[in-house]
């Protein structure tokens, strides 16, 4: 299930697990994972259950549609998701105001002061006041489009001078990349015009600030870079599920490998610092692999396979995303899947049947039914390691028991 969302409203890194189901984040709550569980990769056959005959593509293809139906339910919850742990009480406030909408001539104005305001708090104030206003669809499509009724760059130039602000370099403030990286959340997920963001090079703009990032987490131990972390992991992973982002996916090939590698020195330093924001990092990686072997062939050969099963015991949620990375590698095919399986996969997969999270068993039997299909010895080698007896304990459940028993008969017939 590959690939991420896009959703506005308050910008946040609030721990997932402290804040009601129905207020959560954004990483990924109960509803979203929900939306995933029902697997369509099994069904039954005569009065006994086998797995589907269809070919490779069938399966990819129903993966995608439960991809579409993840992303949109992301998208959703993002909306109520909270800004930042420290302005909790802030937050709180503002939720009780109207958001005023501006005017072009307006925003103009804060992002000039933001620019060139000759005091920090003037700076911030202004990007405080245009993130509240972007929280409207009016402010958001003036932000995007031109007025003018003249029929030629219709689009603004308003969010190219932004990216522009947000180049890394040793003159980009924290707080204010933070609001400005928060800005350009409410803007994505609005879906007015992510293709016109994307052609004026927000993919690039973001994937170096991400590589900026890793290179500033590594030099200094100062908090507050895990709030600018934040929202551009999300601008990116939602970015990425653009059509247009597939067009120019060049502009984000600084080199695959830096980017693979910059992204999990970011995971971790929030596995240390903000674990509940690590399901932002992972979304990344998922949209990164979800299409793209060579990003799946980089996070090989750069032997990170190890390092993300060691996330496994974090959480269900983040589980969950750790094997959806891992099933976009293996569905690439035999050669990915012989790069995968040695080392410690097997005995992690068994680990994770272990689990009682009906989410994460699922996703365990899906990266097994691709090892089955794609490595020659990986049912073998299950069957040696006991994975019969790690199955059975779920048989009885009702939204794993089709695939349970299919991927026992796999197990044991091919």
């Amino acid at each position: 299930m590959p690939r991420p969302l896009t959703p506005p409203l308050p910008p946040c890194a609030v721990a997932a697990q402290s804040v009601p189901c129905s207020r959560r984040r954004g990483p990924v709550a109960c509803s979203v994972v929900q939306v995933y569980s029902r697997s369509t990769m099994w069904s039954r056959q005569r009065g006994g259950l086998k797995p589907l005959r269809c070919g490779v593509e069938q399966l990819r293809c129903r993966r995608r549609e439960r991809e579409a139906a993840l992303r949109k339910a992301r998208r959703e919850q993002q909306l109520v998701s909270k800004r930042l742990l420290r302005d909790e009480a802030l937050e709180e406030a503002e939720e009780g105001c109207v958001a005023m909408i501006f005017g072009e001539a307006e925003i103009q104005q804060f992002l000039r002061l933001a620019q060139r305001g000759t005091e920090e708090k003037e700076r911030e104030g202004a990007l405080v006041s245009l993130r509240r206003g972007l929280q409207r669809p009016e402010t958001q499509q003036t932000f995007i489009s031109s007025a003018s009724t003249d029929s030629s760059v219709l689009g603004s130039t308003l969010p190219q001078h932004m990216l522009q602000l947000l180049q890394p370099g040793p003159k980009l403030n924290l707080g204010v990349a933070v609001e400005f990286a928060w800005c350009l959340h409410y803007i994505i997920c609005s879906q007015v015009n992510n293709a016109l963001l994307i052609t004026q090079g927000a993919l690039s703009t973001l994937g170096l600030l991400l590589l900026d990032l890793a290179g500033a987490v590594q030099r200094t131990e100062d908090a507050g870079l895990e709030l600018l972390a934040c929202p551009v992991l999300r601008c990116l992973s939602n970015l990425l599920t653009e059509a247009a982002a597939e067009a120019v996916g060049g502009q984000l090939q600084l080199r695959d490998e830096r980017v693979v590698a910059a992204l999990f020195i970011l995971l971790q330093f929030l596995l240390q610092k903000q674990p509940s924001l690590l399901p932002e990092g992972l979304w990344l990686l998922n949209n990164l692999t979800a299409n793209s072997p060579s990003f799946c062939t980089s996070l090989l050969s750069l032997d990170l396979i190890e390092p993300l099963l060691h996330l496994l015991s974090v959480s269900n949620v983040v589980s969950v995303l750790v094997l959806t990375v891992l099933c976009n590698v293996a569905e690439k095919g035999p050669a990915y899947c012989q790069r995968l399986w040695p080392g410690p996969l097997l005995s992690s997969l068994l680990d994770t049947l272990a689990f009682s999270d009906t989410e994460v068993v699922g996703q365990s039997l899906e990266l097994l039914q691709l090892l089955f299909l794609y490595q020659p010895g990986a049912a073998q080698a299950f069957l040696q390691q006991s994975g019969l007896q790690a199955l059975q304990r779920h048989e009885e459940v009702a939204q794993l028991q089709d695939r349970v028993h299919a991927l026992q008969q796999t197990a044991l017939h091919g």
